[in-house]
């Protein structure tokens, strides 16, 4: 018997999906922490063992070479591999609740790339909606929570500045979501194993200190995160209208902020809290907003 539609228009198990998919995207900023400070796996290194267990479970979909292959491979690895590793350069310093408030930054970004390449136009609504996302990042990054990690939070928002740019394009590709995954980790791995070899050391004796939580850490945002969670996230998209889906995610940051503050011992104050309620604001506002131009699953935050 097919679940039966709540008020908001989705069927309980969707919103059952939603919620993992949220819990496991916050949980992810957390672990990444986890990996890459507590443990010191190498940044780099982390992103080309997160991308090696994508491409191991996700290689049979490598069989159906995409049309325009070097453009998928562009894209695919800024969204994913050239992204993920700047942030997990910042989360060295920066607090996975930081992190997860400097991502909401791409919905407002994604906007203002797709005026300026695609022709996409704002009314004042979504005008209102940049302007208070924008201002609630800037205020939780000046926040004195906040202050002692501004480098780790400029390489976190690099990379939400990377992932918005390419996100603009991917209407352009001709391959599906999953299968897009699989081509961006064979690109994050081709590019970040030469990058890692050559601007990081350490990489196997961090390994063979905790290898246990090390390989948790790496099969949690691999398998996970990225296979689990994301493909179940667009497949929601082939199922139902994106206006009811993306809101829902806007749970991830709250979310982030809690297993930060639980797990790690992020320092929360009232200027953090006060930017984030902005920034999550001015999302909403945007994400509601009908657009023809942006492919709406990454308009919240790049999520392969």
């Amino acid at each position: 018997m097919p679940d039966s539609p709540t008020p908001a228009g989705l069927p309980l198990s969707a919103l059952f999906i939603m919620l993992f998919c949220n819990v496991a995207w916050a949980l992810n900023v957390v672990v990444s922490k986890i990996a890459v400070s507590t443990l010191g796996i190498p940044p780099l290194f982390y992103t080309v063992l997160r991308s090696g267990v994508v491409l191991a479970v996700l290689f049979p979909l490598l069989r159906e070479i995409p049309a325009r292959l070097p453009l998928v491979l562009a894209i695919g690895f800024a969204i994913t591999g050239g992204s993920f590793g700047l942030q997990f350069v910042g989360l060295q310093t920066a607090s996975p609740s930081a992190v997860g408030i400097v991502n909401l930054s791409g919905a407002p970004l994604t906007v203002l790339f797709a005026i300026i390449f695609l022709g996409e136009e704002v009314r004042w609504r979504r005008g209102i909606g940049m302007a208070l996302a924008l201002g609630g990042v800037g205020l939780a990054i000046g926040s004195p929570s906040a202050a002692g990690s501004i480098t780790g939070l400029a390489f976190a928002f690099a990379g939400v500045l990377t992932g918005a740019f390419a996100s603009v394009f991917v209407k352009r590709l001709t391959v599906g979501s999953v299968a897009l995954q699989a081509w961006a980790a064979v690109a994050s791995v081709a590019v970040m194993l030469p990058a890692t070899a050559t601007l990081e050391t350490g990489q196997f004796a961090a390994l063979a200190a905790a290898p246990l939580a090390a390989g948790a850490c790496v099969v949690f945002a691999g398998l996970v995160v990225s296979v689990g969670a994301h493909s179940a996230y667009f497949r929601l998209f082939q199922r139902h209208d994106a206006n009811l889906i993306v809101p829902l995610t806007l749970l991830t940051p709250l979310l982030t902020i809690a297993f930060g503050t639980w797990l790690t011992g992020d320092a929360i104050g009232w200027p953090l809290l006060t930017g984030a309620a902005m920034a999550l604001s001015g999302v909403a506002i945007i994400v509601l907003r009908p657009s023809r131009n942006i492919f709406k699953p990454l308009l919240v935050r790049v999520r392969l």
